[in-house]
């Protein structure tokens, strides 16, 4: 069986060097032609194995190591996008990634979103640990591998260096990962290799490329394979001269031939017939390639650009599947709606609308809100729309709200989204999102509870304190002490034995009015009862809470104190 190229995405934050590192491998400058040099879209090169034998001459003698493969496929993707595209059926598309820090800026929080991605997906990186030329007395020994740089260096450049690795290895054990400079590395099983790398000397390139190989031969082999399927994912549908809407795109299995079919996930699935393959030049961006070859068959992994009719409704991040066999388009419709199905949605329950400008992105962001117990009454892609903003009229109060990713929010739409007393979280990184969602969520169930909670009767228990009655009828005006529980106005009382006394009218402490008071807080009460009938001194009194109260008291059970929670046990109200 052949063995495919092994796919790895360059993740982290924004301007910690993705494509800079990328550029180092295929000797371009990509990043500086980018706004801002920060990668605005996903693009791949395929990186041949010739090029990385060059790389890794050396390394590869010392380790008497054989690559397997004919090369590797590099997916630089956006720091605000991730990878989240790039998913398949079951999982992502990626094989490995590598995950780039900067090494003096160290963990940011576009790093935490690709790492709560790879915990996700289960995809085994490595970590780049960017710009080590930024070390104050680093010197550029015009090697490939660190290996030979670091011998190079002064002592307290080293001492630099590994104070900062193990920042890094610090931090990454707060998010489940042990690590280590791979030259430390004892079990590449359970330990993430960090690799020392500069893109501007290009020092450390040779082992990213041989651990990535390394890693892939070794532990990645069963799942290269070559598969009779021929399934990819696209990146980009974009107008080109001469051929008008084109699909860049990454084959990540099998193999595709001019003349098949071609079917794209969708609602309704989209089918057409490939016209022509172009791939880019070997060591050359998807993104920027001019000179395109064109050819009739290509095998996965590769980066390719698909001519054929019928793309304009075609989204990114969308799946597909080809076949030559006419009679199999049936099977794959079926396939790829069901598939569609599980990500673009409408339910009629209680829930929140979810936005993302891609299929991979708003699969994420669903799977975010499920592992969060968020219930989800529509998710689409694409700009909020009216469809959306009528959803905001048919759900409660609390999820009238809408989560886009990476989706423009005009003023007015946001406008109308106030006018439905709606909410919108919007952002580029997906946790962030999420973490604004919950505090508000948090607020909202609070106050909540807060509005709830000061209609009834809550757990209490009080005592009458003895010589503190200042009137005894009409009402009887008295001091207590609350032993256990919240006394608040409107709270119906009654004796140990079960006699209905009253209802709290007022609470004051020192002439001041106070809607409730807790725990071990003395105060005079005035409620409409009589002193030596009703109550007496020294007698403890207790709250009558009817079933309806209770089921209040249970809903809002976290928002009550721990002595109250006692108190419903000890007054068996369960």
């Amino acid at each position: 069986m052949k063995l495919r190229a092994p796919i790895v995405t360059l993740m982290g934050h924004i301007d910690h060097g993705k494509t800079s590192l990328a550029d180092a491998i295929r000797d371009t400058c990509i990043a500086e032609r980018e706004a801002g040099q920060i990668t605005q879209h996903i693009s791949c090169t395929f990186i041949p194995k010739e090029v990385i034998e060059i790389f890794c001459s050396e390394l590869l003698k010392k380790f008497n190591f054989q690559i397997l493969f004919n090369g590797l496929l590099l997916i630089d993707t956006p720091g605000h996008a991730a990878f989240v595209h790039l998913r398949k059926r079951g999982g992502s598309v990626a094989d490995l990634a590598i995950l780039v820090i900067d090494i003096i800026e160290g963990i940011k929080e576009q790093t935490i979103e690709s790492i709560n991605i790879l915990k996700e997906f289960k995809i085994p990186f490595l970590i780049a640990a960017t710009k080590i030329d930024k070390i104050e007395g680093w010197k550029n020994t015009n090697q490939f591998s660190f290996s030979f740089s670091i011998t190079q260096q002064k002592e307290s450049v080293q001492y630099e260096l590994d104070k900062r690795v193990y920042k890094i290895v610090s931090d990454l054990y707060k998010f489940g990962f042990e690590s280590e400079r791979f030259d430390r590395v004892r079990d590449f099983r359970k330990q993430v290799a960090i690799v020392p790398v500069s893109s501007k000397t290009r020092e450390g390139i040779a082992e990213i490329l041989l651990i990535l190989t390394g890693l892939a031969q070794i532990f990645l082999k069963e799942r290269l394979f070559l598969s009779n399927k021929t399934r990819g994912v696209v990146l980009e549908i974009k107008e080109e001269k001469g051929f008008g809407k084109v699909a860049d795109c990454i084959l990540f299995d099998g193999e595709l031939k001019r003349g098949s079919y071609i079917i794209f996930s969708s609602k309704e699935p989209i089918v057409s017939k490939v016209r022509a393959i172009l791939v880019p030049r070997n060591l050359q961006d998807i993104k920027y390639e001019k000179r395109f070859v064109q050819i009739d068959k290509i095998s996965a992994a590769a980066g390719i650009r698909i001519i054929a009719d019928s793309l304009e409704n075609v989204l990114a991040g969308t799946e597909f599947e080809a076949t030559e066999n006419e009679e199999e388009i049936e099977k794959i419709k079926e396939e790829l709606k069901k598939s569609f199905e599980e990500i673009e949605f409408s339910k009629e329950i209680d829930g929140v609308t979810i936005k993302a400008e891609s299929v991979g992105s708003l699969e994420a962001m669903i799977n975010f809100a499920k592992k969060l117990n968020i219930p989800i009454r529509r998710a689409s892609i694409g700009k909020i729309k009216k469809e959306d903003l009528a959803e905001l009229d048919l759900v409660s109060e609390k999820y009238r709200v809408i989560l886009a990713f990476n989706v423009e929010v005009d003023e007015e739409t946001l406008k109308k989204i106030k006018e439905k007393n709606g909410k919108v979280f919007s952002g580029n990184v997906i946790y962030r999102i999420f973490e604004e969602f919950e505090k508000y969520l948090k607020e909202y169930e609070r106050i909540e509870a807060e509005e709830n909670l000061k209609r009834i009767t809550r757990p209490v228990k009080i005592k009458v304190l003895k010589g503190f009655i200042f009137r005894k009828s009409n009402p009887a005006i008295f001091g207590v002490e609350v032993i256990s529980g919240c006394l608040q106005k409107g709270s119906l009382l009654k004796n140990e034995s079960g006699k209905i006394v009253g209802r709290v009218i007022d609470i004051q402490k020192e002439k001041v009015s106070y809607e409730r008071i807790f725990k071990g807080e003395r105060a005079a009460i005035s409620i409409d009862a009589e002193y030596g009938k009703d109550f007496k001194d020294d007698e403890i009194l207790i709250s009558e809470i009817s079933r309806e109260e209770l089921e209040i008291l249970k809903k809002y059970e976290k928002f009550l104190s721990e002595d109250e929670k006692e108190l419903i046990k000890e007054l068996k109200l369960q």
